[in-house]
């Protein structure tokens, strides 16, 4: 009993924390735009200093939104944001939008909601890919052009080699939007469904697909001795019950080593022969760092993220102008999530202002208990939050009333009115 009001209190102060955080960074970027009214601000041409963040996810967007909103009217900064896709895909709700059909679009949230509010000529949005980094600048895939830098922020995320339902491997939403819907129609026609990967995702869309189609074969396959492995015993059993209640099979300790689409069956390393004819694969997960790596491979580490000082920066001689936040960083966070990356997003943001000013960067980042959050959701009308780590954790057990998940918050964090979209899709 004490230890769980212990944890309620650490709970409260962490909400209390990032609540603070919130609103300072809100406070802040009201003075912002109130001097650049009263006193104009420096027209984009003229900001001869960029600060160019790679990538525009949880992280990068968080970044993007805190120094253009934060920087004085009049300074020689800008913001230039590359991003390849056309919208930020709340990657959450994938595992869901891989069953449920007429949700897909909500996914997709359009960029500029809290960016567009900051003072004339202190962003510049563009749509493309980075190829290479140099010490100074940046070059871009299509257009060619090679972009100096005052700092650079590297927010790139991770990748996984098979997209949905982790990522959707397109940048335009209506090509998202296609995939999403050939994955529910796969679900929806097959007869024997194989999942592989215990993680969120693999719990997530298995426990769906079968709470959805209860007639359905649902097979979950997991290489390690428990579901949800990287969390505390309380959300490992709560996953294997809400899995196995609904009728999933799960077969623990064993994985797929082959796959024979003629006779529609899976063959595993214990010998086991599984019939399949939709396979899911939710495993693969890497950090996409290859742009550090090209410029410094010592920087990387064994793992494949970027290594960082606790300010954030890159490791290396004459990479203190460059920082790396999110998934990439090598931050040792053990179950990263939107929460961990924007408390990053912070750290990078504050110490990039406090070099815009001339000051050195003091703002260190520091894992947190708290940043073991997670909501799983165990079929499509039951979820269960926990709240800890590997050792000891809160578990909450609750109910799901809206299929779609919590997109509406998500177009509301990033500043959009849910669900419009007056984005001009190619």
């Amino acid at each position: 009993m004490f230890e769980n009001i212990g944890m309620y209190a650490r709970v409260a102060a962490f909400i209390f924390a990032l609540a603070g955080e919130e609103i300072r960074l809100i406070a802040g970027g009201i003075v912002t735009r109130q001097q650049a009214r009263w006193f104009g601000s420096t027209a984009s041409e003229d900001r001869k200093l960029n600060i160019v963040i790679v990538g525009a996810s949880f992280a990068g967007h968080q970044v993007a939104r805190i120094i253009a909103n934060n920087l004085p009217p009049r300074s020689p900064y800008r913001v230039v944001v590359v991003e390849p896709s056309s919208h930020f895909v709340f990657t959450w709700v994938l595992p869901r939008y891989c069953v449920a059909k007429g949700h897909e679009h909500k996914a997709f949230v359009p960029y500029g909601g809290y960016t567009d509010a900051a003072p004339d000529g202190a962003v510049r949005w563009i749509k493309d890919r980075v190829v290479s980094v140099t010490r100074e600048s940046v070059e871009l895939q299509d257009s060619k052009e090679v972009i100096p830098y005052s700092h650079l922020v590297i927010a790139t995320g991770s990748n996984v080699k098979h997209g949905l339902p982790s990522r959707v491997h397109e940048t335009e939403k209506s090509a998202g939007m296609k995939l999403l819907q050939e994955m529910q129609h796969d679900i929806e026609r097959s007869k024997d469904l194989v999942v592989v990967g215990g993680g969120a995702a693999g719990v997530e869309v298995a426990t769906d697909a079968k709470a959805k189609y209860p007639d359905k074969k649902v097979t979950l396959v997991h290489s390690r001795n428990a579901l949800m492995h990287r969390f505390g015993e309380k959300l490992q059993v709560a996953a294997l019950q809400g899995t196995e209640k609904l009728g999933v099979e799960v077969i623990l300790e064993d994985r797929v080593v082959g796959r024979d689409e003629d006779s529609k069956t899976v063959h595993l390393k214990s010998g086991r022969e599984l019939e399949c004819d939709v396979l899911i694969n939710c495993v693969g997960q890497k950090p996409s760092s290859d742009l550090i790596a090209q410029l410094s491979p010592t920087s990387i580490s064994t793992t494949g993220h970027i290594k960082v000082r606790p300010t954030l920066q890159v490791e290396g001689d004459g990479f203190s102008n460059i920082y790396a936040c999110g998934d990439v960083a090598d931050t040792k966070t053990p179950n990263p999530n939107a929460r961990s990356a924007s408390r990053q997003a912070v750290v990078v943001a504050r110490n990039i202002l406090q070099e815009a000013q001339g000051r050195l960067p003091d703002n260190i980042y520091e894992n947190h208990w708290g940043d073991g959050v997670i909501k799983l959701t165990l079929g499509l009308d039951r979820s269960v939050g926990y709240i800890g780590d590997d050792k000891s954790g809160l578990l909450f057990e609750s109910r799901e009333k809206a299929e779609e998940l919590m997109a509406a918050n998500c177009w509301r964090h990033m500043g959009k009115k849910p669900y419009e979209d007056d984005t001009k899709l190619p």
